[in-house]
């Protein structure tokens, strides 16, 4: 009964080349096959893992303000190159190759915005630029959004996402451990709350700095938190690390971050987490 038969057609060349390419994006942690405008529907989140794919400053503030209420300062800092630097290429041409690439001028967004109706301070470091390395203009813009949350007694929140400080700004960079330490600590005088969000990943510098100095820090899942990189830990000691480690529910267990919460929840978590330490 052939007639009954249907016959398997393959796309010729032709046929391929017109099918539009980056329509269906591979889950890192399953293997799904997702289609790339329901993932970014799901705030690019697994729908079968729960996986939280790495994403930007932009959707970052989409997810956690309320929409059209943001309002952002100091945008046009900008890195300079003290140090002269130059590897393969010169500083100051990374960082123009950076700007063009993000349409950011440094690694973190701030400004003020809306969440539920309630005035925050919001920092927002964008990985896509220099890893979201920690140079001069980051740790700049992370002491004025301190210090008009303080001024205007609004809460403050900072999402991480870093690789640590910038290599090409040397001493310079490291100093933002202690600038944006101390303007932390001038904030707190107010006894209003720093709210820290630690993303994939947050390591280096960052991490033994601002990320965890928040009254609240929080997780997404899977995020790698840590200092040193674990495989740099394994040669140094020379024994095999545990399952999970450096990752967001390792440090859950051991007390060294609040809670781990999904992102398509974050809004509403951080919300109510305001609302318990504000009202």
């Amino acid at each position: 009964m052939a007639w009954f038969q249907k016959a398997k057609k393959s796309l010729s060349p032709k046929e391929r080349s017109q099918v539009p390419d980056g329509l269906w994006i591979k889950c890192e942690n399953c293997g799904e096959i997702i289609f790339r405008r329901e993932l970014q529907k799901n705030h690019s989140v697994c729908q079968k893992c729960r996986f939280h794919f790495r994403i930007g400053s932009r959707e970052y503030i989409e997810l956690l303000i309320d929409e059209g209420s943001f309002r952002e300062f100091n945008a046009d800092l900008k890195s300079v190159d003290p140090l002269k630097f130059k590897d393969t290429k010169r500083y100051t041409e990374r960082i123009q190759k950076a700007v063009k690439a993000t349409g950011i001028n440094d690694a973190i967004r701030t400004g003020v915005g809306l969440m539920n109706g309630r005035k925050i301070i919001l920092g927002v470091m964008d990985f896509a630029f220099f890893g979201g390395s920690v140079g001069s203009v980051v740790g700049e813009k992370i002491t004025q959004a301190a210090k008009r949350a303080k001024e205007g007694e609004y809460p403050f929140i900072l999402v991480c996402a870093s690789g640590g400080m910038r290599m090409q700004e040397g001493m310079f960079s490291l100093m933002q451990m202690a600038k944006t330490s101390c303007a932390l600590a001038d904030y707190s005088e107010k006894n209003l709350p720093f709210i820290t969000l630690l993303t994939h990943p947050t390591t280096g510098g960052t991490t033994a700095s601002f990320a965890m100095l928040g009254d609240i820090i929080v997780a997404e899942p899977g995020a790698l938190i840590g200092f040193a990189g674990p495989r740099v830990i394994k040669q140094t000691i020379g024994q095999d690390l545990p399952p999970g480690f450096q990752r967001a529910e390792f440090l859950l267990q051991r007390g060294f971050i609040d809670f781990i919460e999904d992102r398509s929840k974050m809004k509403e978590t951080l919300s109510k987490v305001l609302s318990n330490l504000c009202d």
